[in-house]
């Protein structure tokens, strides 16, 4: 079983930068593509943001999203980060981490195999 971790949320100024992380830990965890996705309201459904294949070398990133935010991974360090700049208000939610068996199952949530907890990023205006 594949267990995911983040942490680095926080409160910022719109035009600012947060970098989020994910550890990722269980057997086999290296060999899984991380994605991240968003929840604005609880209300709402999660939505993707991004994801990186196991190795590294595939990204993607949603239309909403993409040239603001980078994610990359480092296997020696069982972490995937989500560098978040040039915030907007509406990038506020929280932000969870998801582990999936391939890419796709990594930006589709119903596919997705294993959830982090949730860290809150609040952007104000």
């Amino acid at each position: 079983q594949v267990q995911v971790v983040e942490s680095g949320g926080g409160a910022v100024q719109a035009g600012g930068s947060l970098r989020l992380s994910c550890r990722y830990s269980g057997r086999g965890s290296e060999t899984y593509a991380i994605g991240w996705f968003r929840q604005q309201q609880p209300e709402k459904e999660r939505e993707p943001v991004a994801a990186v294949s196991w190795s590294g070398k595939s990204t993607y990133y949603e239309e909403y999203v993409a040239g603001r935010f980078t994610i990359s991974r480092d296997n020696t360090k069982n972490t995937v980060y989500l560098q978040m700049d040039s915030l907007k208000a509406e990038d506020t939610a929280v932000y969870y981490c998801a582990a999936g068996r391939a890419d796709y199952h990594a930006r589709v949530s119903h596919l997705v195999e294993s959830w982090g907890q949730g860290t809150q990023v609040t952007v104000s205006s």
